[in-house]
């Protein structure tokens, strides 16, 4: 499958390339942005060039990653993907990282909002997931945004640099998108009313 250009109001999602290497680094070197990922803190742009190689592999085996970018300047802010995706079963997890320049401006709802749509409609997914580790407070906000439910914790859930974290797992299934999509068209079809 090629990749798809997927755009929102304010961002295009595309595919890596080793051009976004420098801005890529620039938050993946910053332990503040990698606290609450699995990935190590890239310590030379080296590394994260290698990892844009990687990437590059991935696609061609069907691997599911964007970048982040703005729509306006392209300015690449960070990354979206199916970290794992079940296409028998029809379930697939999200991931998503960016940049601490971009924090709190709702880039990351967005962009995950785009690829829950895309999951559902494009790839007729049943169910969509996110996990996140237990103190990572902004991801469980995002999770919420978008209309994940909260199904529960698991305990020492992972392993991960060197200790074991708790992680809180987020859920969006295809009838919950329905009833979404349904409730978002009467609003519209209310407001409209409204102004007649």
């Amino acid at each position: 499958m090629v990749l798809p250009i997927l755009e929102t109001e304010r961002l295009r999602l595309r595919e890596l390339h080793i051009l976004d290497a420098k801005a890529m680094f620039e938050y993946a070197s910053k332990d503040e942005v990698t606290k609450y990922v699995l990935w190590d803190t890239h310590t030379s742009l080296r590394q994260t060039k290698q990892f844009l190689k990687l990437m590059n592999k991935k696609y061609l085996e069907g691997y599911l990653a964007w970048a982040i970018t703005l729509k306006e300047s392209g300015t690449f802010v960070g990354t979206i993907d199916f970290v794992t995706l079940d296409r028998t079963a029809r379930i697939a997890e999200i991931g998503y990282t960016i940049s601490d320049n971009y924090w709190g401006k709702g880039i990351v709802s967005e962009a995950t909002q785009e690829l829950i749509n895309f999951g559902f409609k494009e790839l007729h997914l049943e169910r969509i997931y996110a996990r996140c580790f237990a103190e990572n407070i902004g991801s469980e906000r995002v999770m919420q945004k978008v209309g994940m439910t909260y199904e529960g914790t698991l305990r020492k859930g992972i392993f991960a640099k060197g200790a074991y974290h708790d992680l809180k797992i987020y859920a969006v299934l295809r009838e919950d998108f329905k009833k979404q999509i349904a409730q978002e068209m009467r609003r519209i079809h209310n407001g409209k009313m409204g102004c007649l």
